[in-house]
């Protein structure tokens, strides 16, 4: 099975850490983050896995190569340019990174797994795929309960009585929020959600993908499942 691990981020908001460390290298008990998540998707059975770098790629690249000494085969898209056979990054969105590689080559040819490379998770990737393709989606995100009074610091995700996504929220006020259920950054999807990217722009996931599949009615679901869930956005969480 395949999956894809976004690495292409800057970090700007773990600075000064990444001005020398990319996001997922920041390390946890002496191993990179992204290392707990390649242990994850060999356990659950992905084996073939993409990650998309630009900023400090050769940090990552270097470390984890193929891949073979995690159990894995890694291959990589470098989203940038080369000035001067320097490595520039300039990286063009989370779905803008799914759709160049789908382009260079039909990688995505059955349900595959999209997971941000700055997160610690403990989540049953095996059954969350099984309840994606039990609603028969196209796409799926995974969500996590959080207190009330946390909502603001998260998107969070409205959905009807079946799942169905209906809308978001990006960190509403608390008195304002309309769900208690956020966004994990966890996907699932069938290839054919790339037919919603266009080429060649800068283009998000969250904020650019997902309000496209709302518009169009698409089977686009949440899945709501509890796990352990630590996301790396601030140098508070890190500590």
């Amino acid at each position: 099975m395949k999956a894809m691990i976004l690495a292409a981020g800057k970090g700007t908001r773990v600075r000064p850490i990444t001005h020398t460390i990319p996001k997922p290298m920041i390390p946890i008990l002496q191993k990179p983050v992204m290392e707990f998540l390649l242990e994850l998707l060999r356990e659950h059975g992905f084996t073939e896995i993409m990650v998309n770098v630009s900023h400090l790629a050769e940090e990552i690249e270097n470390y984890f190569r193929d891949g073979q000494r995690f159990g894995v085969e890694i291959a990589y898209s470098f989203e940038g340019r080369i000035e001067d056979g320097e490595l520039i990054g300039d990286a063009v969105g989370s779905a803008g990174g799914l759709k160049k590689i789908q382009t260079f080559q039909r990688f995505f040819d059955d349900t595959f797994v999209v997971l941000c490379g700055d997160a610690l998770i403990d989540l049953d990737l095996s059954e969350a795929v099984r309840r994606h393709k039990a609603k028969g989606a196209m796409a799926s995100l995974i969500t996590k309960r959080v207190p009330r009074d946390q909502v603001s610091s998260y998107g969070v995700v409205v959905t009807d009585e079946d799942g169905r996504v209906l809308s978001f929220q990006e960190k509403p006020a608390v008195d304002e929020a309309a769900s208690d259920m956020i966004n994990t950054g966890i996907y699932i999807f069938e290839p054919q959600v790339l037919d919603y990217v266009p080429e060649g722009v800068p283009f998000d996931i969250g904020s650019d993908l997902f309000p496209r599949l709302v518009a169009d009615g698409a089977p686009f679901y949440a899945l709501p499942m509890e796990f352990e869930w630590v996301d790396i956005g601030k140098v508070p969480d890190y500590w």
